[in-house]
């Protein structure tokens, strides 16, 4: 992650060193999200075994802190959208966020270096191959849990999408837009470890499911209204929903899928299950939401893949709920 995000800093311009300059912005982006997916299913499974009694709460702070990352991430570019003219922005701010980035880096690692593995780690034999063991034998979890991600990961998607699309198509200005950002960030941030308590006590697919029928319903009329009134109260207001809905789904999933899958396996099987659907139903949400736009010419159409994924994790919950015994 770190070396992903120095050379994300440092990497020369197109101007510089031609083509050279866009494949090592690509390769530090593949860095990052090798490391990032890589990293979820161990973090969660360690968070997990960690605290075996309360799995929901303790796992529900992988998503408060991405929700820091958005709200920070958001913070940084109202920062330098205000303070930065166009041609600096483009010229150089954007490098700002990355070299600040590198400061974490030391920080995990002398984290990492404190660390000691869990009793639940130590206290069994791993799987010698724990990936064929994954796909030999559990196929249906993997496409359960692959299905389930989908409202966590369309909902992340979409409040990202949601400032360009503001500021391209209803005239909402920058400010508010990274502001919806910040909010949305700080809705993830606050609401998750809440949300998390709540899953120990009731179950995660039960509020997952919950969330998922939220967002099926009131997709279609957050955008209607956004695109109606094309106002900052009612930018703000869809944004503030979305984070909601995010807080509801995207809480309870890490400790879902950790009980999901087998002990000695946890690990791969989060990992890979959590990473396909973020690949096959987040990775192509810009293109899908683009072309929608495009072929339709309604700004209303984005909600559509919205609705779409919000059917796909309510079917993926049910087998999680009815066949893996998962409340």
């Amino acid at each position: 992650m770190m070396l992903g995000t120095l050379l994300m800093a440092i990497a020369p311009t197109y101007s510089q060193i031609g083509v050279w300059g866009a494949l090592i912005i690509l390769a530090s982006r593949l860095l990052q999200g090798f490391s990032a997916g890589g990293e979820f299913g161990t973090a969660t499974t360690f968070l997990v075994e960690t605290a075996p009694h309360r799995k929901m709460y303790y796992a529900s702070w992988q998503i408060a802190s991405q929700g820091a990352s958005m709200a920070l991430a958001s913070a940084f570019g109202f920062a330098l959208n205000t303070y930065l003219s166009e041609e600096a922005l483009h010229s150089w701010g954007w490098r700002v966020p990355f070299l600040i980035g590198l400061l974490v880096g030391p920080v995990g690692l002398y984290i990492r270096s404190k660390l000691d593995e869990t009793e639940g780690f130590t206290s069994r034999p791993p799987a010698k191959s724990p990936l064929r063991t994954l796909f030999a034998n559990h196929w249906g979890r993997i496409l359960a849990a692959s299905a389930s991600v989908g409202v966590a990961t369309i909902s992340v998607y979409m409040i990202l999408f949601m400032p360009t699309f503001a500021m391209s198509n209803l005239g909402i200005s920058p400010t508010a837009a990274y502001l919806g950002g910040i909010l949305a960030g700080l809705i993830c941030l606050i609401g998750s470890p809440l949300v998390g308590r709540l899953a120990d006590r009731v179950g995660p697919a039960r509020i997952m499911t919950y969330a998922a029928i939220a967002a099926l319903v009131l997709a279609w009329p957050l955008f209607q209204l956004i695109v109606t009134q094309r106002s900052v109260p009612a930018f703000i207001f869809v944004i503030a929903v979305l984070g909601v809905i995010m807080a509801f789904y995207f809480a309870p999933l890490p400790g879902m899928l950790s009980v999901l899958f087998p002990a000695e396996i946890r690990g791969t099987g989060l990992s890979t299950a959590y990473n396909i659907g973020v690949t096959l139903l987040g990775g192509i949400a810009p293109l899908v939401l683009t072309w929608l736009l495009d072929i339709t010419g309604s700004l209303n159409s984005p909600s559509v893949y919205y609705m779409g994924v919000a059917v796909l994790s309510l079917i993926g919950l049910f087998f999680v709920r009815r066949h893996y015994g998962q409340r």
